[in-house]
């Protein structure tokens, strides 16, 4: 039981710390009054769709790329390695999802007109079919791992998620060498067309960096809005299509 109440509790009690930071160190004003309510909706249908989909493509076949060295590791390199792998997969599906042709799959993501931690679980059934993918596809890299660490990776997965859309003033240019922040994310998802395609990583800057969609927040003087400037089908934005 505890071990099934365990991630909520994570969940919410970071959460609890996010609108902590958020109240303290605001970038823009938020009326969570008026959005609470439909995000907690987007959050229980994103549970949902999880449940159903994830169980399914866990069981793509992924052929055995993993040298046999690379299972004498020791975990934390193993780990190390998988969220490379497993980042620079992200970078690319999400780079996919920016095309025209997939760009429904992406919508309902975008579609708020706000940012801040909750925002960011708007997620279309082949969004979580496509991102989960990169996930099988860089697990066998963690084979003889211990049970506990694909909870863990889980678990960090959808706080990074909640973190990077946090609505926090942070100015944090030494941490953006590395690291995806809120500021760095939130240019993402601005309404401003020429942004949709900059800053796409999902933990590592660095790919931006290498293939030129990086946008240095530090550049982006004008007041940052959100929203993808139409309205759409609510079925149509969750099916993706």
């Amino acid at each position: 039981m505890y071990d099934k109440l365990l991630p909520y509790l994570i969940f919410w009690g970071l959460g609890l710390l996010f609108f902590a930071a958020e109240y303290l160190f605001p970038a823009r004003q938020v009326s969570y009054r008026n959005v609470l309510l439909r995000d907690l909706a987007a959050l229980g249908i994103y549970n949902i769709s999880f449940n159903f989909l994830v169980p399914l493509t866990d069981r793509i076949p992924i052929p055995n790329y993993v040298p046999a060295g690379v299972f004498e590791m020791h975990l934390i390199f193993k780990l190390a390695l998988f969220y490379i792998v497993e980042d620079f997969g992200l970078y690319w599906v999400h780079r996919l999802m920016h095309t025209k042709q997939f760009w429904r799959t992406h919508k309902w993501h975008h579609y708020p007109t706000y940012m801040y931690w909750l925002a960011g679980v708007r997620t279309s059934l082949p969004h979580i079919v496509l991102f989960n993918f990169t996930f099988v596809a860089a697990r066998p890299l963690l084979g003889g791992a211990p049970g506990w660490i694909f909870p863990l990776i889980a678990i960090e997965h959808l706080c990074r998620n909640n973190w990077m859309h946090m609505n926090v003033s942070w100015k944090s240019t030494w941490l953006e060498w590395l690291l995806v922040t809120p500021r760095y994310h939130h240019i993402h998802h601005s309404s401003e067309p020429t942004h949709y395609r900059s800053n796409l990583g999902s933990l590592l800057t660095v790919w931006d960096r290498i293939f030129g969609t990086y946008l240095n927040p530090e550049k982006v003087r004008q007041e940052l809005s959100f929203g993808i400037g139409e309205r759409v089908n609510p079925l149509r934005l969750f099916v993706g299509v």
